[in-house]
């Protein structure tokens, strides 16, 4: 009865996951994680390897529906992720050093304090539908990192082109650099990086971080397998939530108004910057 229980409420738990990681590009483990561990009591890098799977399953189900739907930018995605992989490996070989000098509890407080910080432009552009059109650089038009789509919310096509192509590239490679430091989505970033960096819509830089998160998630998951840290039993549970709650992300993400996807997006990316403090000072994990 109880273990019947404990996967009913794991199940409603993903589909919260999958439908706020939709609608935010940062994907489901984000939300996931501080459930598990907080209110499941499911063991932090058990919570973190079913995170990175969930972040997969997120990515699949939406990421697919925001291509066809032309609000994910292909071009964009795959021209940044070569970044973000980038900065995953090398984060790979500085973990050893970051662990031997015992900064990952640093690390965690700095980058929550960072995230929460980072907001304060999100509060500013919050009445912003549209960003107001810049011309591209040079390297930004030789990449053609231009599109368009038609924003239901709106009513109209929304045209767009990606400006400061070498800052998103930064942020993109710090992006992957802290997903594999500190073990979190690197969504956050990326958003970041499309959205503020390279004054892309906000409802793109959400759809092509949503595909391009599975990734990343991929690579990191792999880790996770081969250390014995994803509990069958509870990725059999999340999974189907997590396609659900996406599925339903995607579906209704053109749908909202861009200042109430940044407003979701703010509120989770203030829960993130707390979550890594109190983890930092020893109070979450």
């Amino acid at each position: 009865m109880i273990l019947e229980v404990f996967l009913a409420l794991l199940f409603v738990a993903s589909v919260l996951a999958g439908l706020l990681g939709s609608l935010t590009g940062l994907g489901g483990g984000v939300v996931l994680t501080p459930i598990l561990v907080l209110f499941l009591g499911v063991p932090v890098p058990y919570a973190v390897g079913t995170s990175l799977i969930s972040t997969i399953s997120t990515s699949a189900s939406s990421g697919s529906r925001y291509l066809s739907a032309g609000i994910a930018n292909m071009r964009i995605a795959i021209s940044l992720e070569i970044a973000t992989t980038s900065g995953a490996v090398t984060g790979s070989f500085l973990e050893f050093l970051i662990e031997k000098y015992k900064l990952f509890t640093v690390l965690d407080i700095i980058f929550g304090i960072v995230l929460i910080f980072s907001t304060i432009p999100n509060f500013i552009r919050m009445a912003s539908e549209v960003p107001v059109f810049k011309d591209p650089d040079g390297l930004s038009k030789f990449m053609r990192l231009q599109g368009e789509y038609y924003d239901e919310a709106l009513k109209q096509k929304v045209k767009y082109h990606g400006v400061r192509y070498p800052i998103g590239l930064l942020i993109m490679f710090t992006a992957g650099l802290v997903s594999g430091l500190l073990g979190i989505g690197s969504g956050a970033l990326k958003v970041l990086a499309m959205d503020l960096g390279m004054n892309l819509p906000f409802k793109v830089s959400t759809a092509t971080s949503s595909f391009m998160i599975g990734v990343t998630a991929a690579t990191s998951s792999g880790v996770y397998w081969a250390l014995g840290l994803i509990d069958p039993i509870i990725v059999a549970a999340t999974v189907p939530g997590v396609f659900l709650g996406s599925s339903l992300g995607a579906k209704y993400l053109n749908k909202f108004l861009s200042r109430r996807l940044r407003q979701i997006f703010t509120l989770v990316l203030i829960a993130l910057g707390i979550q890594l403090i109190l983890r930092g000072l020893g109070i979450f994990g």
